[in-house]
């Protein structure tokens, strides 16, 4: 827990629970006001974010969305609602309770955060209870000049990336273009599907419009990719009771041909999508700057001036 953060990439994500510096696991986590709301969590000072830390006094704020209790397609329902129960640390039916960070507990019926502590219980935003999850396909391209050569830092000298980023319409922030994994989705289509959609607009599209990019996109999301993270997200909407986890995986178009040639089109959740040059002065949603930082350093590309960042 004492590793700088530049190294955390050096650990195998599915042990980084363990490893993980609590304030990076929850920093977003504890933000008030909870968002899209006015509702202000309990402060939870760092030491007792951790649930073996003993706070006989802990008094959470309870707070769940209304848009959750309307009960959308997408959300469970209260948990002490008749008929409902929903089976912990397993498949259920078409809905994935299992954790990527292993077995959580299960307290007064309602599952635990497995990270720690978050001064608001519920599920605020959140639909599920227990693990949220989510897919992000980080796309990266080499950035290059006029001539199409590639373009390097002029105080690392490593190569530049840049990946398809979107501006996130209930926030404002720049984020990966992400999104929930539906209910018996495989995770490899989930990644497909919210590029389409929130980078390409595809929700928008003609049926042959829509053929046209899929046939464009079938190279880039049918050849070898790298899974860079699954777990836990320190993530603003997360709750002691409900909590996102993701798997970032990236795709990568070594030559650009395939990429070049795709419109970018904000859609969905997107106010704006654009190419963006990485570097470690990127500020994104949740814990999405860590996930880039991760591509940069499996493909050697630029990620700080600084030559000490480097494990």
């Amino acid at each position: 827990s004492n590793l700088p953060a530049s190294c955390w990439s050096a650990l195998h994500p599915a042990n980084m629970l363990n490893s993980y510096n609590v304030k990076f696991q929850h920093s977003k986590a504890l933000t008030s006001p909870y968002p899209g709301s006015h509702t202000e969590r309990s402060q939870v000072p760092e030491d007792k974010v951790d649930w073996l830390a003993e706070w006989k006094d802990y008094n959470p704020v309870e707070y769940t969305a209304k848009s959750v209790l309307a009960r959308p397609s997408w959300a469970d329902p209260q948990i002490d609602h008749e008929g409902f129960s929903p089976k912990f640390n397993e498949r259920d039916g078409e809905v994935e309770r299992r954790s990527l960070m292993g077995s959580y507990v299960v307290e007064n019926g309602r599952p635990r955060n497995p990270v720690g502590r978050t001064g608001l219980t519920g599920r605020g935003l959140l639909g599920r209870w227990g693990p949220n999850h989510a897919a992000d396909p980080v796309v990266t391209r080499w950035k290059r000049d006029g001539s199409g050569s590639k373009v390097a830092h002029p105080v690392s000298g490593k190569n530049i990336l840049q990946f398809v980023a979107i501006k996130r319409r209930d926030c404002g922030e720049w984020a990966i273009p992400g999104g929930m994994v539906d209910p018996g989705e495989k995770i490899t289509a989930t990644l497909r599907r919210e590029f389409e959609e929130e980078a390409l607009n595809s929700l928008q599209k003609s049926p042959e419009e829509k053929a046209k990019l899929e046939k464009q996109l079938q190279k880039l999301f049918s050849q070898e990719h790298l899974v860079v993270y699954r777990g836990y997200v320190d993530d603003p909407r997360n709750t002691d009771n409900a909590w996102m986890e993701t798997e970032a995986v990236n795709y990568h178009d070594e030559t650009g041909e395939t990429m070049d040639n795709l419109p970018l089109e904000a859609g969905d959740d997107a106010g704006v999508v654009k190419w963006v040059d990485i570097s470690e002065e990127l500020e994104l949603y949740a814990s999405h700057s860590y996930f880039i930082k991760l591509v940069t350093e499996k493909r050697g590309a630029h990620w700080s001036e600084d030559p000490g960042s480097e494990c």
